[in-house]
């Protein structure tokens, strides 16, 4: 197979491919290079990654799960992580985008990858890439490549991988998953997957594979995600069908028939990431577990501790000391609903300010109108790049939602971040959110793990 855009090429390839690898030493050099060598930033597609794939001989973990979804995708892999971890498997976990380290993206047994494991991975993909044809990957195809070559070479028993965009033509998608979990489905991305939560659906769906779990976490999934589940004969376990959870006091329980089992697991303690809607992130990792139970058995005091014990930076992770600052990438309608239901939880501050920006290409308006409520006054900065929205223009949308006279702008979100550090109190509350960006630049002025 053979993808549009491979150049042909023989020893004289082979041989640039090995000066490449020999003259990038460091993992900075080798990040700068592998983000030049596709002229797309994002191109979907299975064909190149799959060439590269088959030309490293297949590196894959023996067993894997594969999670996708709009939101609350990383939460659930990190909790399936954390149960994993305390159960005695060997994980590794690959997640995008990173926060302050490109080895966030790539973990084994919770410890992120080294710069040498990611730097001889690189060096693998490049020679494979290159003999006997040049085929041009994106970055985000060189991560996943990387993440399944430092699996293999680890010997982890369990791979957990996270869908960077969609589904159906996302890189981890060439992984025949033993269980799938689309975790939600909302409009996102709509230039990529569909402006509707049918062909959203869709795309997200065919991470599914004939004959093996298939789970969906959310309520009313879409008619196309149901109708393509059934088409390949995948075994699809639904939220509120054949799965439920119910809240109590300090505790929450887990009910249901999976994979022709009954399954309960009483007495569960609330996952230490905030937000109630973590619930349902945490019961779709339980219910992945437990279609799996045969092949990866868990405990219910694994499961537990794992919940007791798992740490995702970003989302709703609320900083100690006074004022209260809550961090989260919230930059989507459905994540912003998520965020105003938690903020609501957390008792009462005086004032919330907000430190936001966001990216162009999300819908904007949308995520100010559902949250705004929560909201006294904004600090409002620019994302840099393609992709970043000025001040400015972020300013017109907050007008144009009626908040005149209650936000301010700001040159970068460390000074947006220093502006409401100053005018807020210790009974108030700042709000860091809008995107990865928007929280990484405050964690990096903090210092934050």
């Amino acid at each position: 197979m053979q993808a549009a855009g491979f150049v042909a090429s023989d020893t004289q390839t082979e041989t640039s491919a090995s000066t490449t690898a020999e003259n990038l030493t460091t993992l900075a050099q080798w990040l700068e290079h592998i983000s030049h060598q596709h002229t797309a930033e994002i191109e979907m597609g299975l064909e190149r990654v799959r060439e590269v794939w088959q030309r490293m001989r297949f590196p894959q973990a023996p067993l894997n799960i594969i999670v996708g979804g709009t939101n609350g995708k990383g939460s659930t892999c990190a909790m399936l992580e954390s149960i994993l971890d305390v159960g005695g498997y060997k994980t590794g976990l690959f997640t995008s985008p990173h926060l302050l380290r490109y080895n966030e993206r790539v973990r084994v047994n919770q410890a992120e990858a080294t710069d040498a494991m990611l730097i001889d991975s690189f060096r693998a993909i490049e020679v494979c890439r290159s003999v006997p044809t040049t085929v041009p990957l994106t970055y985000f195809e060189y991560g996943a490549l990387s993440a399944l070559w430092i699996f293999a070479q680890q010997d982890v028993e369990v791979a957990i991988l996270e869908v960077g965009l969609g589904g159906r033509l996302d890189a981890v998608n060439i992984i025949d998953a033993d269980v799938s979990i689309v975790v939600s489905v909302d409009i996102d991305h709509q230039h990529y997957l569909g402006d509707t939560k049918e062909k959203i659906g869709w795309e997200k769906a065919h991470i599914y594979r004939a004959a093996r779990p298939a789970i969906f976490a959310d309520v009313a999934p879409p008619q196309s995600l149901t109708a393509y589940a059934d088409s390949i004969g995948a075994h699809l376990i639904q939220l509120n069908r054949d799965y439920q959870y119910q809240r109590m006091d300090n505790q929450w329980q887990f009910t249901g028939k999976i994979m022709g089992r009954d399954i309960a697991r009483h007495s569960l303690p609330w996952p230490a990431l905030r937000g109630a809607y973590q619930l349902k992130n945490a019961s779709a990792a339980i219910a992945a577990l437990s279609a799996l139970q045969e092949r990866l058995p868990v405990s219910i005091g694994h499961i537990k501790r794992g919940l007791l014990e798992v740490e995702w930076p970003g989302r709703m992770q609320v900083l100690p000391g006074r004022p209260a600052v809550v961090l989260d990438v919230a930059h989507n309608p459905h994540a912003a609903r998520a965020l105003e239901d938690a903020l609501g939880t957390m008792g009462f501050y005086e004032n919330t300010f907000a430190v936001f920006s966001m990216l162009k290409d999300k819908d904007i308006d949308a995520v100010i109108d559902i949250i705004k409520g929560r909201i006294d006054f904004w600090f409002v900065a620019g994302l840099p790049g393609e992709r970043g929205l000025s001040a400015e223009l972020l300013a017109e949308k907050l007008r144009s939602s009626g908040l005149e006279g209650k936000f301010s702008l700001h040159t970068s979100v460390g000074f947006a971040y220093a502006a409401a550090r100053e005018k807020a109190s210790e009974n108030d509350r700042i709000l860091v959110f809008g995107s990865f960006g928007t929280v990484a630049e405050v964690m990096s002025v903090l210092k934050v793990r």
